[in-house]
């Protein structure tokens, strides 16, 4: 096994946590076997880090282009979801959440690739400060705003792995069978629907807030036919999407969408991410799997 592919997993897991989409993370890790190979490797003591090195800065470049088109995107944009493996620690599922993915895209490139790289994969000031070309104070500095607006906007107390299971069944079996009592118990009160078709699909072109408001919401679309399938036509799985159980909804031959839920401790969903965008929907079509580090 050659250098470059012994860390393969780790730069997608790098550069996908940095971009929040499957197909760019690839881009970037194709561009960073481009450098690799023309590189004097002799002269590279450690292949890890100088890989690393490379990757972060080609998703920083990527990201900051992919800013200014997400600023025109159709309706609200949420990040691609990937299907995971192995059994992670609730740290570890919580890196590559898709709620975590959402708080990090009000990041700056620097802040977000810093973040990711100390908080994720362990790495230290000096280690990243070298990846990113910036000093170990200024990278200490981005990290430090970075965790405060993570901390602020997400649980203090995330669900265990059982229970969040528990949860998405209960509530994709509310929201199929039009149980809006069922789902009032299961939302918290300022719960937030947030559903991305891209303008490619039929979605609410703005968040929707309030647990009444989205169980409400939720009922109604169960039983209505969606981009040409019948309810009844339609075909769910509970499968790990990021590092927690989601559902992947398909019919017609096609997967129609993705639901993800951010549950706390007491069982409360505080936000319920549904990917509808075809374009966002091919690593999970694909069945392409990725490891979480």
């Amino acid at each position: 096994m050659t250098d470059f592919d012994e860390h393969r997993n780790l730069l997608f897991t790098v550069a996908y946590r940095i971009l929040g989409t499957a197909a760019d993370a690839e881009d970037a890790v194709q561009d960073a076997w481009v450098r690799w190979s023309s590189a004097d490797r002799s002269q590279v003591a450690d292949p890890k880090a100088y890989l690393v090195r490379i990757v972060t800065n080609l998703a920083m470049d990527r990201l900051r282009s992919a800013k200014a088109r997400r600023e025109t995107y159709i309706g609200p944009w949420l990040p691609e979801p990937i299907l995971t493996t192995v059994e992670p620690t609730a740290e570890t599922a919580a890196d590559v959440s898709m709620a975590l993915l959402m708080v990090l895209e009000n990041l700056s490139p620097l802040e977000r690739a810093v973040f990711v790289l100390k908080e994720a994969f362990g790495f230290s000031y000096a280690e990243i400060a070298d990846a990113v070309q910036r000093t170990p104070d200024a990278v200490r500095q981005a990290c430090h705003r970075a965790r405060g607006h993570v901390q602020a906007r997400r649980p203090r107390f995330p669900a265990s792995r059982a229970q969040h299971r528990e949860v998405t069944e209960r509530f994709f079996a509310a929201a199929s069978g039009g149980d809006i009592n069922t789902l009032m118990d299961l939302l918290a009160p300022d719960v937030t629907l947030w559903t991305d078709g891209g303008g490619k699909v039929r979605q609410a072109m703005r968040p929707v807030t309030g647990a009444q408001k989205v169980a409400t919401w939720m009922a109604g679309v169960s039983q209505r036919p969606y981009e040409g399938v019948d309810p009844t036509d339609m075909t769910a799985e509970v499968l790990e999407l990021n590092g927690a159980w989601g559902v992947v909804i398909s019919g017609a031959g096609r997967v129609i969408g993705t639901l993800t839920l951010d549950v706390d401790d007491d069982g409360r969903i505080r936000s319920i991410l549904n990917v509808a965008n075809p374009d966002k929907l091919r690593a999970v079509t694909d069945r392409s799997v990725h490891p979480l580090s």
